[in-house]
C-alpha cells in the first residue's frame, strides 16, 4: 500500500509538474508576444492606431501674385471651395437609423439629429442618407449622381472630393444643405482659393494658367510653379470609438508656407498697346496662322510687352476663341473628329508663339549679315554695288532672285541694305566665307535658345558649318533655310541695338515674400558682345536713313523720332498649295529706337496673311509705328523734329465754349494758332472744331462761335482713299476742313488707306477730317 501511495503521489507529482511547466510555456509565449507586440512591434501598432484613431486633413497655401513692373496685378487669388464627404460617417449614420428602431431613446435622439423617420437608414422623406446626399450635392454642384453614390459607399474613408473650386453662391446652397439636414459629419467645405487674372485675356500666353489641382501650366504660371505653390499644410484630428472628436491633446498642426511673389519686366500699358496692333494686322491681313509680337529693353532684355493673336481668357482656358469655334463648328460633335480637331485647336491657342514657334526671319536677318560684314570690314558703307535682279551661285543651276527683279541697278552698300536687295547680301556673305559668317552666327545665338524664363522654348532649325557650303551661305545671308523663334530674332537684333551686347531675355524682375521682402532680383548680365558700337551705330544709322527717308520699312516711320528698323518676308517652303507654288508667306518687321539712343525693341511677325499684300513692309511695319508711336512718349522719351517735321506737328485744342472772347482769344495768340470770330458776344458759345481735336499747327484753323451765332455752314466730306497725301490734303484745305494725319507721313507719296468722317459725310466748316496714310507697293523678300 505504501509504494502503491508513493506511486500515486508521484504521478501527481509529474502531473503538477506538467501543467506548471505548461503555464510557465503559455505565460512565456504570452510574455514573448506581449514583448513583441509592445517593444518590437510598437511601432508598426502604434501606426495602425493612430491611422484608425486619427484622419488628416491638407492645409493649401495661398498661391503667389505675379505683377507688372509697375505693381498691376496680372495674377491673383479668389475665394473657392472644396466639397468633399465622409463616406464612413454616412455609413455609420446610417447603421446608427437602423438600430434606432429598436430603441425608443435613440430614436428620439436620432430623429432630432438627423430630421429622421422610419424605416432602414431613411432620412427624409422617404430617402436614405446617401441618396438624399447624391441628389443635392449632384444637383448644386453638376456632379454625376452615380459618382457620388459610389463615393459614398467606401467603407473607412473620411475624405472623398465631391468637386473643386466651387463659387461661393453653391457653397451657401451646400451650407444650407449640411444645415437643414443636420448632416456636420457628412459632408464638408473648406476654403481654398482659386487662380484669377483681373485683366482676362492680357498678357494670356505669357501667363499661362493653372489647373484644378493649382499647378501652373504653361507660361509663368508653370515656369515658376514651385515658386508661386508654396508648401502645403496639414491639420491631424483624433476620434474616439463613436466617431466624436478627441480633445485638443490629440491635435496637431503643421501651417502651410504661402508662395512667393513674381514681379515680371512686362508693362500692362504697352502689353496692351502690342495686343491692340496685333488685333488690327490679324484682321486687316487675315493672317491664317496667328500673328505675335514682343518688345524688348534693349538694355537689360527684360521683356516689357510679349503677345500672340488670337488670345484666350487664363479664367476660362478650356474655352476656344471665336475663330477657333468658328472652324469646330464644321464638325459634328458627337464624331471622333470634333474631339480631335478640338484637342488640337485648344493646343494651338494655349501656344506662345512668340517662344515655341519657328520660322523664316527672313530680311530682317540682314542687319545681322550686314553687322558681319562691318565688323569684319568686308565691306564699306559707300562702296557701290550692282543688282539686275538676280545672283548666279557655283553649284546652284539657277540664279537666285531679288525681290526687285529688274534689280536696283548701282547703289551705295547703305542704300542696297535699305532697298532690301539680295544679291548685294550674297557677295557680302560669299566674301566673308563660311567660317566668319558661321561664327558670328553661333555669337549672336542662333543656334541654340535664348534662355528666356518660360517653357517650351523651341530650339532652331539650322545648318551645321561642314553642311553651310556656298548655296547655303548666299540664302542665309538674307535669312532663308533657317528657322529661329521670334524671340531669338529679336533678341539678336537688341544686340545690335545696344552697342553689340547679346543678352538673356527674361521675365522675372525680382521675386518677393508677403511682406514685400526681396528674396532674389534678376541680375542683368550680358552673354557676349558680339560686334563693337562703332559697327552698331553705323548700322543703326543706315536703318534710320531708309524709314525716315526711301528705305523699305519706311511704313515704320514715327513722326518725331528716329526709328531703325527692317522689314522681311519669308516663303514657307513646307506650306504650299495645290500646284506646289510658294503661296503661303509670312511678314515681319522688326525695329528698335531711337536710333540714336536705343531703349526698345520691337517685332511682329504675321503669320500666311491672306488678305492684300503679304509683304512685312505692309501687314507689320504700319503696326510696329503705331506701336511706337504710343511706347516711346510713354517711356519719357521726348519727341525731337526736324525742320521738315515742325511744319506737320499737330496740337490738342482747349474746350473754349464759355469762356470769356478776350480769355481766347488772347490763349489762342501765345499758343499760334489761327482763329476766327462768328459774332459780337463776350463768351464763346460754340466751337469747331470741339476741345480735344487736333489740327496741324500751321495750316489748321479754328472758329469761335459768340452771342447767338452757331455752326450753320457745312461741307461734304471728300472721297480720299486711295488719293496720295498731298492730293488728299489739298482737297480737304480746299473744302474748308482741318486734317489729322496718322500712319506714315514721310514724303508725299503715302497713299490713304482710310479716313473719318467717311467720304460724302455732312459736317461743319472747319471740322477735322483724320486719313490714316501708308506706303504701299513695297516689297522686302
Amino acid at each position: 500500500m505504501a509504494e502503491s501511495g508513493k506511486r500515486v503521489d508521484r504521478s501527481m507529482v509529474r502531473r503538477a509538474l506538467c501543467l506548471i511547466a505548461l503555464f510557465l510555456a503559455a505565460g512565456a509565449a504570452l510574455v514573448f508576444v506581449l514583448f513583441r507586440l509592445q517593444i518590437l512591434d510598437y511601432s508598426f501598432y502604434r501606426q495602425k492606431v493612430l491611422e484608425q484613431m486619427t484622419y488628416e486633413t491638407e492645409v493649401l497655401p495661398e498661391r503667389g501674385i505675379i505683377y507688372d513692373r509697375n505693381g498691376n496685378i496680372l495674377a491673383s487669388n479668389t475665394t473657392v471651395y472644396l466639397i468633399f464627404i465622409s463616406p464612413q460617417d454616412i455609413i455609420d449614420a446610417m447603421a446608427e437609423a437602423r438600430a434606432a428602431e429598436t430603441d425608443a431613446e435613440a430614436k428620439t435622439s436620432y430623429r432630432t439629429a438627423y430630421a429622421w423617420t422610419s424605416g432602414g437608414g431613411v432620412v427624409y422623406d422617404g430617402i436614405r442618407m446617401n441618396e438624399l446626399i447624391a441628389r443635392a450635392l449632384s444637383e448644386i454642384l453638376g456632379v454625376e449622381y452615380d459618382a457620388v453614390m459610389e463615393k459614398a459607399a467606401k467603407v473607412g474613408r473620411r475624405y472623398e472630393v465631391i468637386r473643386q473650386q466651387v463659387d461661393e453662391e453653391s457653397a451657401d446652397r451646400v451650407r444650407a444643405l449640411i444645415s437643414e439636414y443636420g448632416l456636420t459629419r457628412q459632408i464638408y467645405l473648406r476654403a481654398s482659393t482659386k487662380r484669377y487674372y483681373p485683366y482676362g485675356t492680357l498678357a494670356c500666353h505669357v501667363l499661362g494658367f493653372t489647373n484644378s489641382d493649382g499647378d501652373g501650366v504653361y507660361g509663368l504660371e508653370a515656369y515658376y510653379n514651385t515658386v508661386l505653390k508654396g508648401v502645403a499644410g496639414r491639420y491631424i484630428k483624433a476620434q474616439d470609438a463613436h466617431n466624436q472628436d478627441m480633445p485638443f491633446d490629440y491635435e496637431s498642426f503643421v501651417g502651410s508656407v504661402n508662395g512667393s511673389n513674381i514681379v515680371t519686366t512686362l508693362d500692362v500699358y504697352i502689353q496692351y498697346e502690342l495686343e491692340n496692333q496685333l488685333k488690327a494686322t490679324y484682321y486687316e491681313s487675315g493672317a491664317a496662322n496667328r500673328v505675335t509680337g514682343i518688345v524688348m529693353d534693349v538694355t537689360t532684355g527684360g521683356i516689357l510687352a510679349m503677345a500672340t493673336y488670337p488670345a484666350f481668357d487664363p479664367n476660362s482656358p478650356y474655352t476656344l476663341d471665336e475663330d477657333s469655334q468658328r472652324i469646330l463648328n464644321a464638325y459634328d460633335p458627337e464624331s471622333d473628329a470634333y474631339k480631335e480637331k478640338y484637342s488640337e485647336l485648344l493646343y494651338t491657342m494655349w501656344k506662345n508663339k512668340a517662344t515655341t514657334e519657328l520660322y523664316e526671319p527672313g530680311s530682317t536677318f540682314k542687319i545681322i549679315t550686314a553687322s558681319m560684314g562691318l565688323e569684319e570690314k568686308a565691306v564699306g558703307v559707300y562702296e557701290n554695288f550692282t543688282c539686275t535682279g538676280s545672283l548666279t551661285v557655283q553649284g546652284w543651276p539657277r540664279p537666285i532672285s531679288c525681290h526687285k527683279t529688274i534689280g536696283h541697278g548701282t547703289l551705295p552698300f547703305y542704300q542696297m541694305l535699305q532697298q532690301s536687295c539680295n544679291p548685294t547680301l550674297m557677295q557680302l556673305a560669299l566674301r566673308l566665307g563660311s567660317d566668319v559668317f558661321y561664327r558670328y552666327f553661333l555669337s549672336y545665338g542662333y543656334a541654340g535658345v535664348t534662355g528666356i524664363d518660360l517653357p517650351g522654348e523651341s530650339y532652331p532649325i539650322v545648318s551645321s558649318l561642314a553642311e553651310l557650303r556656298t548655296v547655303s551661305l548666299a540664302v542665309y545671308s538674307f535669312g532663308q533655310t533657317f528657322k529661329v523663334t521670334p524671340i531669338r530674332q529679336i533678341t539678336s537684333v537688341s544686340a545690335v541695338a545696344n552697342g553689340g551686347y547679346l543678352m538673356t531675355p527674361h521675365l522675372m524682375r525680382e521675386i518677393t515674400d508677403g511682406g514685400g521682402n526681396v528674396l532674389q532680383s534678376y541680375e542683368t548680365e550680358a552673354v557676349r558682345q558680339v560686334v563693337s558700337k562703332e559697327t552698331c551705330d553705323t548700322l543703326a544709322w543706315i536703318l534710320e536713313d531708309g524709314v525716315s527717308g526711301n528705305g523699305g520699312a519706311k511704313n515704320a516711320y514715327v513722326k518725331g523720332y528716329k526709328v531703325a528698323a527692317k522689314t522681311g518676308t519669308s516663303e514657307k517652303k513646307d506650306k504650299t498649295d495645290a500646284y506646289g507654288e510658294y503661296t503661303l508667306r509670312l511678314g515681319s518687321c522688326v525695329a528698335f529706337a531711337p536710333a540714336d539712343d536705343p531703349q526698345i525693341s520691337a517685332i511682329i511677325v504675321v503669320d500666311e496673311p491672306m488678305k492684300g499684300s503679304v509683304y512685312g513692309s505692309v501687314v507689320a511695319a504700319p503696326y510696329i509705328s503705331k506701336l511706337l508711336s504710343f511706347v516711346l512718349p510713354y517711356l519719357g522719351v521726348e519727341a525731337q523734329y526736324t525742320e521738315e517735321e515742325m511744319k506737320k506737328v499737330e496740337i490738342s485744342l482747349s474746350d473754349y465754349v464759355g469762356a470769356e472772347i478776350t480769355t481766347a482769344k488772347a490763349d489762342l495768340n501765345w499758343r499760334g494758332i489761327n482763329y476766327t470770330v462768328v459774332g459780337n458776344g463776350d463768351r464763346v458759345t460754340a466751337q469747331v472744331p470741339a476741345g480735344g481735336s487736333s489740327i496741324f499747327k500751321d495750316t489748321g484753323k479754328l472758329i469761335l462761335y459768340t452771342g447767338s451765332e452757331e455752326p450753320k455752314n457745312t461741307v461734304t466730306v471728300p472721297d480720299l482713299v486711295g488719293k496720295t497725301a498731298s492730293a488728299a490734303n489739298r482737297l480737304i484745305v480746299n473744302a474748308g476742313l482741318n486734317v489729322s494725319v496718322t500712319g506714315a507721313q514721310n514724303g508725299d507719296t503715302a497713299t490713304v488707306i482710310s479716313q473719318y468722317p467717311a467720304a460724302g459725310t455732312v459736317v461743319p466748316l472747319a471740322e477735322v477730317v483724320t486719313i490714316e496714310l501708308r506706303h504701299l507697293g513695297l516689297t522686302d523678300d
